[in-house]
């Protein structure tokens, strides 16, 4: 692990592979640390000769923090988005974009695959909107584009998303965590119990900051429609999506694709809302097949 300063700020980040092989860069989602990447999924891109990079998100693992902000009360600020009223927000998804591009930049790197899930996916997005001669290629996966005329989350998928434990209670973390998983993950392919509790354990102990959770939702809320900014895209791109995510549906996906010239779509059936390991090498060899065709 290390740290380095990008967009101003102290950012966590990890190196996999070789150190002259392409770069990927892996973005995760909403309160995600970097360990979300499982080190198991990137063994299938540097056994093809690809340089990993992930890196924590602003506010999330052992980035930088931005207490100063103060915590947003999150059912308030999703009533209120809904009624149509100004939401503020410390940061936006814009500057996590930025963070993103500025971690390249700091590391020496001209260009990379830019890889995105769930939110990460929108950052994603906005790299290659914003930092073009950054991005070789966009690969967006989980995703969605903030339209607001698609359809939602499912309300059990919703709920466990919003439904924080106590900060303090290291064993209602690692239980909502579980649950999380089970509701959200992918039904054709369901993780065992082992798994899930030893990597919601492995996750607390190494940052636990639900603080982060909430000013990273109030990024997303107030970005809002972004189709004009991925209409900007010119990097070639592959959307990937769970025809089974309660999360962000299916239509996310589409949509993603649908408003970025010359995306394609690949959709895997029972998968939901996450990696599981029996799509690792499928996940894998489209990344990096789509990464290969848009060269370097």
């Amino acid at each position: 692990m290390a740290k380095l300063k990008a967009n101003s700020i102290s950012i966590e980040y990890e190196e996999f592979g070789p150190k002259n092989g392409p770069v990927i860069l892996l973005i995760m989602g909403l309160g995600a640390q970097l360990t979300r990447w499982p080190v198991e999924f990137i063994a299938n891109l540097t056994e093809r000769g690809y340089r990993v990079i992930r890196h924590d998100n602003r506010d999330v693992g052992l980035s930088q923090k931005f207490d100063v902000a103060g915590v947003p009360q999150i059912a308030q600020m999703m009533a209120d988005a809904a009624q149509g009223k100004k939401i503020s927000a410390a940061y936006s998804l814009d500057d996590m974009a930025d963070d993103a591009a500025g971690l390249l930049a700091a590391l020496g790197i001209g260009r990379a695959h830019i890889v995105g899930a769930s939110m990460g996916g929108m950052i994603a997005q906005l790299v290659a909107a914003h930092h073009p001669d950054q991005t070789i290629s966009l690969t967006s996966i989980m995703s969605s584009t903030g339209n607001p005329e698609l359809p939602p989350a499912k309300p059990e998928a919703m709920a466990v998303l919003m439904t924080r434990p106590p900060a303090n209670d290291l064993q209602a973390i690692i239980d909502s965590s579980v649950k999380a998983s089970r509701v959200i993950g992918s039904p054709a392919y369901p993780a065992d119990e082992k798994t899930l509790r030893a990597n919601a354990e492995r996750d607390v102990k190494r940052s636990n900051y639900p603080a982060g959770f909430a000013r990273q939702m109030a990024a997303v809320v107030v970005c809002g429609d972004r189709r004009s900014e991925l209409k900007k895209i010119t990097a070639p791109t592959l959307v990937i999506h769970g025809l089974d995510d309660p999360l962000v549906p299916v239509q996310g996906g589409r949509d993603t694709a649908a408003n970025i010239k010359g995306a394609q779509l690949l959709e895997i059936p029972g998968m939901g809302h996450d990696l599981p390991v029996e799509l690792y090498r499928q996940i894998a060899d489209a990344i990096t097949g789509h990464a290969s065709s848009a060269g370097s």
